[in-house]
């Protein structure tokens, strides 16, 4: 038998190691490579049949003329004192809506555009756009991948900044949907970067990532800088590919970029894919509501963040954001790019939110325990804010109880209307 002295054989498992740690970086690096090339291949695809894909049930949309173009610049016209004029995509949707009355509240002019698909009740948005237009907010009706609305918005509006709230949201939809996800969270991104890089002046760009970013990892709790590599599911792996295509963006035209990782939103005028909204519909309709549980019988927790506080780091964010440093598409000079999470820093498991619900609507849950199936959940998230708290104070200031409570009374207010639900 060949003998090897200790000093090889250390040699010999070093080198053994580098190998191995290599290949399996090589791997990674590939992995991802053919991920993200596969779904900007499938983006490109996406942008080319958009027009057929949107027009199938978005015939009714129209834009353009004298009097669209008025209601435009009249919107986007901020009040005294104020400089900005920002143009909000998903302004329909739940963060969306929120966030432009917020704006326009403060004296912003505010512009918003919505697609209206189907995901969830379209009556939903259509109600949240009439709040809007009570607030002097117009919403353009249009895609966010339609480039020549886009140009033509940003022919009428010197935007300063672009909230941009618009995607395809929910984790378990992408197993019925895959395509949506990345024609509205991969096409429609590089859609408005597109946009912004060309216009003069570039506006800054604040976009909703999603804490779903954080994937498998089992540190917590999650730190803008930890590993972002391990997504459950398609839905965080589009939002992962955004953050690299903001990269980008951010390093080849000197757009100004801001992503906001969102934990868990809920509140008045949320989404009916929520847990905590069906599981008030199933509760006073005394139908069985499935609460996952994790291996070993671990309890799922979300790191639940009230739609005020969402609000406020959207300000915070936008307040804070530098300018972009590009003119015409071409870059002078490095600008911002930022990653913030958005949370409420305080965990709370499932149950406990059920037992809420439960003592608000007064009625008690007939629960079902299942184990979490593959869909792409996970099964804890927790913020670290230090960073948001740091650059812009932010500081959520809504407990569970209190934001479910007002959830409640506006969910008993609006389905009681008109015999809604």
């Amino acid at each position: 038998m060949l003998s090897i002295d200790p000093s090889t054989k250390a040699r010999m498992e070093k080198a053994s190691y580098r190998d191995r740690k290599w290949h399996y970086s090589a791997t990674k690096v590939m992995f991802w490579s053919t991920v993200f090339g596969g779904l900007i291949l499938y983006a490109g695809f996406s942008l080319l049949s958009s027009e057929d894909s949107s027009s199938s049930s978005h015939t009714a949309v129209k834009w353009g003329g004298i009097d669209w173009e008025k209601r435009v610049k009249m919107s986007a016209r901020p009040g005294s004192g104020s400089h900005k004029a920002v143009l909000v995509t998903g302004a329909a949707g739940f963060v969306g809506t929120h966030v432009s009355a917020a704006l326009k509240r403060r004296g912003d002019g505010v512009v918003g555009l919505d697609v209206f698909n189907n995901y969830y009740d379209p009556s939903l948005k259509r109600a949240r756009q009439k709040l809007l237009d009570q607030a002097d907010v117009f919403i353009v009706e249009g895609d966010i991948n339609d480039s020549e609305l886009l140009k033509k918005l940003f022919d009428l509006v010197s935007f300063t900044h672009v909230m941009h709230l618009a995607a395809q949201a929910g984790v378990r939809y992408a197993m019925q949907n895959p395509s949506s996800y990345v024609h509205s969270n991969i096409a429609g991104l590089v859609s408005i970067f597109e946009a912004c890089k060309s216009a003069n002046p570039q506006p800054a760009i604040i976009w909703a990532s999603s804490s779903s970013v954080y994937g498998l990892n089992t540190k917590v709790p999650f730190s803008e800088t930890d590993r972002t590599d391990n997504p459950a599911s398609l839905y965080a792996a589009t939002k992962k590919a955004g953050e690299e295509i903001a990269h980008t963006y951010n390093h080849i035209y000197g757009l100004s970029i801001t992503g906001l990782r969102f934990f868990t939103v809920y509140g008045p005028w949320g989404r009916p894919d929520m847990a905590y909204f069906f599981f008030t519909k199933n509760i006073l309709k005394g139908k069985q509501i499935n609460i996952y549980e994790g291996p070993d019988h671990i309890s799922v927790a979300r790191d639940f963040t009230y739609i005020d506080d969402i609000v406020r780091g959207c300000l915070g964010s936008l307040d804070s954001a530098e300018k972009s440093t590009g003119s015409g598409g071409k870059k002078k000079g490095p600008a911002q790019l930022r990653v913030f999470n958005l949370g409420n820093t305080s965990p709370v498991q499932v149950s406990k939110l059920v037992s809420i619900l439960e003592s608000l609507l007064k009625v008690e849950a007939k629960k079902n325990v299942l184990p979490m199936p593959r869909n792409g959940d996970v099964v804890y998230t927790h913020a670290n804010i230090s960073y948001a708290t740091n650059e812009f104070g932010y500081k959520p200031t809504t407990d569970l109880q209190s934001g479910l409570n007002k959830f409640v009374k506006w969910y008993l207010d609006y389905y009681s209307v008109n015999g809604r639900h």
